[in-house]
């Protein structure tokens, strides 16, 4: 049985950037599983109908960052499993954190419980600019 997960990008003081859905098949999964599925749904999701802006959590080879996500140089198809590891290395690094029902994730093999009021939150960390 799956269960339709909400998902919602955030900014470090909690606004709300972007909220979409995914599919999860298991009651229980690690936090990679759910990377990987959130990763998988936007890129399939984006390469259905490729187009000018990429809205997704880790920036694409090719793209420029905008308010908005990633303008792709020129559409083109995506690699889930590419975006997937540059997620991975985006999280090692602390390029975003996680939060289920408002408590922060400590690792990928952290296993939370999925049903269709869990509350799961990508915060991205953006790197200041400065001299």
């Amino acid at each position: 049985m799956s269960t339709t997960l909400t998902i919602r990008d955030e900014t470090p003081t909690g606004k709300p950037v972007r909220t979409f859905t995914i599919e999860m098949m298991s009651a229980r999964v690690p936090v990679r599983e759910l990377i990987r599925s959130r990763v998988y749904q936007e890129v399939a999701d984006y390469n259905r109908t490729p187009g000018e802006t990429f809205h997704g959590l880790v920036q694409p080879t090719d793209a420029e960052r905008t308010l908005n996500g990633y303008r792709m140089q020129k559409p083109r198809e995506l690699d889930w499993k590419a975006q997937y590891e540059k997620a991975l290395e985006a999280y090692a690094r602390n390029g975003f954190f996680v939060l289920v029902d408002d408590q922060q994730v400590e690792s990928l093999e952290q296993e939370v419980e999925v049903t269709a009021e869990t509350r799961v939150s990508f915060v991205k960390l953006v790197p200041l600019v400065g001299g």
